[in-house]
Order: structure tokens, then sequence, then C-alpha cells
């Protein structure tokens, strides 16, 4: 009698869904796999990263790539996702994404915004993102593999995977304002909430690069943090008020914080 084969997959909870969109929102860079045309051989590449307001991920590419005409001929692709870090890299959290690859075109409605959350995220390639050789790529997810480290594998969809909200356009059409304004205006008020909500160090120049109905993007430098808003937003007016709470809530704990020091003295 044959041995019935040991499931070596998790059942797929909350902090396995947290843990995926945390990956996958940070990312800056991946590996994207895809078939070569005509021979359908696997080819692999680094690619810069961002994601759009659902969660999905985008590319900017050359023509001039190989993975280009890969992806343009046959839109199955897959990409990984995930730091190595120190020490053993296996040993680290990353993320296999199976997409199916779409070109946005320039007069597409979704250019402009795919194009501001891609290049917030990766300003050095505003060198050359619009030369004519160059294009934007929505990769669809379809379903990922998690590997959250030894012994913890996970099967997600894609609806495990994207943002679900009521109003995506309105959050969507509210966020360069809302970026801007928090940069600008109070970029003391994101350096506290990198530190106490992302467990950033005492530096500050960080930068908000994008919201969406879930949380948003922080990064200083080569490091990103990707903050969960308690509950997701459901209209675009929730956008102010849950920024207002919580720079409050960081303020407060940090001038705790200072006065509990100054006490042990």
């Amino acid at each position: 009698m044959q041995e019935k084969k040991k499931d070596v997959l998790l059942k797929t909870d909350a902090e396995a869904i947290r843990l995926a969109k945390t990956l996958l929102r940070s990312a800056r860079h991946g590996a994207l796999a895809a078939l070569e045309p005509g021979t359908g051989a696997p080819f692999a590449s680094r690619v810069a990263v961002a994601t759009d307001h659902d969660g999905a991920p985008l590319i900017l590419v050359s023509a001039l790539s190989t993975h280009t005409p890969c992806i343009e001929g046959d839109p199955r692709c897959a990409l990984l996702l995930g730091e190595a870090g120190k020490g053993d890299a296996l040993a680290h959290a990353r993320i296999t994404i199976s997409c199916l690859a779409e070109k946005i075109a320039r007069d597409d409605v979704r250019h402009e915004r795919i194009a501001r959350r891609f290049l917030s995220r990766n300003p050095k390639s505003k060198l050359y993102a619009g030369f004519g050789d160059f294009s934007f790529f929505r990769l669809e997810p379809q379903k990922a593999s998690l590997n959250g480290g030894f012994g913890k594998a996970y099967a997600l969809t894609a609806a495990d995977l994207l943002t679900a909200a009521p109003d995506p356009d309105a959050i969507a059409a509210s966020e360069a304002g809302a970026v801007e304004h928090m940069n600008r205006d109070h970029a003391d008020a994101v350096s506290r909430i990198a530190r106490h909500y992302g467990k950033a160090g005492l530096e500050n120049g960080w930068v908000m690069t994008g919201i969406d109905a879930d949380g948003f993007d922080l990064v200083a430098g080569d490091q990103v943090l990707r903050i969960f808003f308690d509950q997701p937003l459901t209209t675009d007016a929730d956008i102010h008020r849950e920024l207002v709470a919580m720079a409050v809530k960081a303020r407060k704990a940090e001038a705790e914080g200072n006065d509990a020091g100054q006490g042990a003295l």
C-alpha cells in the first residue's frame, strides 16, 4: 500500500496573508521569470518593482530587454520577492507570485496612476521612463506560494494578495495630493510614524511614496516600510482621518517615551 504523501502546506491564516502583503508592498526589486518566444525555455531576470493600488505588481521595462518580448509573447510569468538578509538566505521569507502580464499603453487611463506610483517608489527610473522603448506592465496575480521560513509554506489565492476597496478610484484620485501634503508639510510626522509603527531607528528623512486602502509605504534611502491601517479605508475621506490619528498617537508615544527616559536619569 502506497504511503500517503504528507501535505507540507499550512492553512493560510491572517498572519500569512499579512506577511505576503508586506513582502509584496515593500519590494523594490524582484526576479521575473518568463518563457522565451519560440523555445519556451524559462528565462529569469531582475526587475524594479512597485505595486498598483490593489497590490498588483508593476514593472517598467525596455523593449530591448530579453524579458520584454517574453511577456509580450506569452503573458504567463512569475515574480519572486523577498530580501535574503543576513545568514542563511533560505531562512528568510519570500513569495513567488504567478501572474499574467498586461502592457499598459500610454493612452490607457491607468497609465498616469501607474507611472506615478512606480516612479514614486523608484525615483531613479525617471531618467528613462519617458523613453519610447520603455513601457509599464501590470502583473495580474493568479496565485502565490509563500515561504515564511523553515516549515512555513502556504498557498495563496489572488484574493489573499489583492486589496479590495468599496471606492478604489476615489482613494486613488486623492492619493497624490495626500502624499505630497504629508511629505511637504508634515515630514516630522512621517518620520514619527515610521519610528512608532514601523519600528524604524531614530533617523529622520522618511518619505511617503503611496497610499492605498490597506495602508501606505514609507522610504528612507534603501529602506522601505509598509504600514497597515487598523481597518481598510472605505472612502477617500478616511485618508486624512487615519493619518491624523496615527500621527497624534505616534507623537504621544514618543513624548511619553522621552519623559520616561528623562525620569530615569
